[in-house]
């Protein structure tokens, strides 16, 4: 699979490379990451082709979006496609002596506040743009807002009604301006696309670990309903938190959690079949997503330059239909699931 094809984005109009740059890593999460080791790492995805990039206010608390803008900034603004997230607006802790970080180990020491209104909107979005050192964003995320942070249905309600009759307005706006070319929303969760279309007129989703290799169950409907709207989708967390990228090894994280002895006994089952069959875990990882025609990019991070590396050599990595029929045969994944190989 050629990881540098370019792939249309949904209604948006814009082309992806199918081996997207994910932010997070970058914003620290689990790990430091040098300034150094940042900016390499973001040179060796440009030197390798990789044209489409992703980031957000949240990844690091600001870290992520400022160590991209110092880097992209100094490419031709044409030569590049940028995504970034809007529904939290970062300030100064009120008591900065017990400010936590939470599962950033590092990044910059901001806290946030959730606002999907108008005017939260706008506010968020010149910050991103302040913090890139950018004066426009192709792709704007409406970000988190789910049951994954808000919990309760009366916060979530309330805040799709928030989004509905005041921050849409601004995200139409910016649109029609040119500003942004692209309108999407960040999904965790199953069940909030459909609510997502039936309220507002998206271009894409950001789907975060609900389709990977390790998970199917939003072809019951939320890829239909995608592929009904001709609406793109662009997968993050392909790896599901690092797992099978890593391996089924002591510590590996599953969704953001330390995987559980049923989820590492599922990973060394897949890694058992990709290993009769001559393939890479994480190449499969990678690839299983481009059989749904919605697809369009998936956006693996990474905080080395040989992270870069190795993402690349996976996604050119060939697979045999007959991985994808074993790992159906042995119920590893569904019958179903529509494969690169179909």
């Amino acid at each position: 699979m050629d990881p540098l094809a370019k792939r249309r984005l949904g209604r948006s109009g814009v082309e992806l490379t199918r081996l997207g740059f994910g932010g997070a890593p970058l914003g620290e999460l689990f790990v430091r990451v040098s300034e150094e080791d940042a900016r390499a790492t973001l040179q060796a995805a440009w030197d390798c082709g990789i044209r489409y990039f992703d980031t957000a206010p949240w990844y690091g608390r600001g870290q992520s979006e400022h160590r991209f803008g110092r880097f992209l900034h100094e490419r031709p603004r044409g030569d590049f496609v940028l995504s970034t997230k809007v529904g939290r607006i970062l300030r100064a802790p009120r008591s900065p002596e017990r400010f936590d970080t939470g599962f950033w180990v590092g990044g910059l020491h901001f806290d946030h506040v959730f606002d999907y209104s108008y005017d939260g909107i706008m506010r968020a979005f010149e910050d991103c743009l302040q913090r890139l050192g950018l004066n426009r964003i192709d792709l704007l995320v409406i970000h988190d807002l789910d049951f994954w942070h808000h919990t309760v249905e009366v916060k979530v309600a309330a805040y799709l009604a928030q989004l509905a009759t005041s921050g849409w307005r601004a995200l139409d706006e910016l649109r029609d301006a040119g500003v942004v070319q692209g309108l999407g929303a960040g999904i965790n969760e199953l069940g909030m696309i459909p609510r997502f279309l039936d309220l507002v007129d998206l271009d894409f989703f950001l789907v975060a670990l609900r389709y990977t290799l390790m998970e199917h169950d939003s072809l019951d409907t939320e890829l239909p309903y995608c592929q009904k709207r001709d609406v793109g989708i662009v997968i993050g967390g392909v790896f599901s938190s690092g797992i099978t990228a890593t391996g089924p090894v002591p510590g590996a994280k599953y969704n953001y959690a330390e995987a559980t002895p049923e989820v590492l006994h599922k990973v060394r089952q897949i890694e058992a079949v990709c290993r009769r069959h001559g393939v890479p875990l994480p190449a499969a990882a990678l690839q299983f997503p481009f059989g749904h025609p919605c697809v369009t990019s998936v956006i693996p991070g990474g905080f080395k330059p040989e992270h870069v590396a190795a993402n690349l050599g996976h996604m050119r990595h060939p697979i045999p239909a007959d991985l994808w029929a074993e790992l159906k045969a042995e119920r590893l994944i569904r019958v179903d699931a529509p494969t690169p190989a179909d």
